[in-house]
């Protein structure tokens, strides 16, 4: 998603955490008094433009459902999956939360998540959200189910300086021909510009991935023997392109860029592209100023079929636990309605599920957004689904492998090794998560 700089004052925390210790039971706070039904609803991934724009959410849907009330807790994503697992086992789960497809799994295998597919069969968004992406979610969660009706998703995008693109009479990086080209000949060392500034630091496996897979064209995670792509010759040989633009069109200290770091590079006016995702617009607006830069989508494969690796996909999910079960799907099917998908999307700036929300002005205005909404549209545009649902996915792409990622970039460890590794790890968990099931 976008950058985790995720912020939320302490007595939201404090609320939070009070809901879950209190061990009351009814979804974490239903009530119902002189006909008026309240629902609590935890916000799992809160910062304050995201409270911002479900506070608005809520108070439209209050108005369009004047007998609901909407008690709205928020905390952070990095306390979402301990929040949860405490008030499931606690027997204190709010009557609907928003979810990411990386926490379906570990929610739903819990027995904690009503299916909601009956209920969208029967609602009147059914049909008006984009159809991969329901399909996402029901691959995210155990026996293909709904359990989240997905509300918002986000893509990853190469940001690049038009100005200097211009100048040099380059092409927008529509293509990984016209981005390697641009990287080289943007880049001017004794100047200190270079072409591309690369994620070498924290957070930089999810854009590896995202970099290989729309390079090699290989569509799935997981290949028919079972085992993970990762590892494929098309993908190695895409992470060595990717590998050796470091220190010849990128800065040397990139081996420990973070979002930050590389933000700081591009908006500062040293880097012509830089790779992140949709929720980098409001930094580079900030920094850059309009018309000096524009993002786009992952260029297609040489096949020309668009891979895009699954980017944080979130809705919310109904509990088993409510006592105002319609309440709770009427809010759910609010917030992917094209009222409140537009409420949250344009605020937040990333991609509206419901598609008569994505046909709106708004979108257009701004051309990234609207590239990248056309693209996932497109029938040759495949999404890849990482397993995100594996306990160890985080620490197996974060802890365990940032590290290796930076000795191949400083040519300590091949890019064949660095995959290799990865594979078997992954291979390993998703094994030991089978023999679970």
């Amino acid at each position: 998603m976008v950058k985790r700089s995720w912020r939320i004052a302490a007595p939201a925390i404090v609320a939070a955490s009070a809901l879950v210790m209190s061990g009351c039971g009814g979804g974490g706070g239903s009530s119902s008094s002189g006909g008026t039904q309240t629902i609590t609803f935890w916000d799992t991934n809160a910062n304050a433009q995201q409270s911002q724009a479900w506070k608005q959410v809520i108070a439209a849907f209050e108005t369009a459902n004047p007998k609901i009330k909407v008690k709205y807790v928020s905390f952070p994503i990095a306390q979402s999956q301990q929040k949860l697992d405490t008030a499931i086992a606690s027997g204190a789960t709010p009557d609907v939360a928003l979810l990411s497809t990386s926490l379906i799994a570990d929610v739903a295998g819990q027995n904690a998540l009503i299916p909601l597919d009956d209920d969208y069969a029967k609602s009147s968004v059914n049909g008006h959200i984009n159809s991969k992406l329901v399909q996402l979610v029901r691959d995210s969660g155990p026996g293909g189910k709904l359990y989240e009706l997905p509300q918002t998703t986000n893509a990853a995008i190469i940001w690049y300086r038009t100005d200097w693109f211009q100048q040099k009479s380059l092409q927008p990086p529509t293509s990984w021909d016209n981005f390697y080209k641009a990287a080289s000949t943007l880049t001017d060392a004794g100047s200190n510009k270079f072409g591309f500034t690369i994620r070498g630091g924290a957070g930089s496996i999810a854009q590896v991935m995202d970099a290989i897979y729309a390079q090699s064209g290989i569509t799935t995670f997981w290949g028919p023997d079972g085992k993970t792509t990762i590892n494929d010759p098309k993908n190695v040989a895409a992470l060595q392109k990717i590998a050796a633009l470091y220190k010849k069109d990128t800065p040397s200290a990139d081996v420990n860029n973070d979002y930050l770091k590389m933000t700081a590079e591009f908006d500062g006016g040293s880097i012509g592209m830089m790779q992140h995702n949709l929720g980098s617009y409001p930094d580079h607006l900030k920094g850059l100023g309009a018309g000096k830069f524009a993002g786009l989508t992952m260029p297609p494969s040489p096949s020309g079929n668009y891979n895009l690796v699954a980017g944080w996909t979130g809705g919310l999910g109904v509990f088993k636990s409510t006592k105002h079960r319609d309440a709770a799907w009427k809010f759910t099917e609010f917030t992917s309605g094209q009222q409140g998908d537009t409420i949250w999307n344009k605020i937040v700036g990333q991609i509206p599920t419901n598609t008569d929300s994505q046909g709106e002005a708004w979108v257009q205005q701004n051309a990234s957004l609207a590239q990248a909404i056309k693209v996932l549209a497109m029938p040759n545009t495949t999404i890849v689904n990482p397993p995100t649902y594996l306990p160890e996915y985080s620490s197996i792409t974060k802890s365990e492998s940032e590290p290796l990622w930076q000795k191949v970039l400083l040519g300590q460890m091949t890019s064949q090794q660095f995959l290799d590794t990865l594979a078997q790890k992954l291979n390993d968990a998703q094994a030991k998560y089978k023999s679970r099931k």
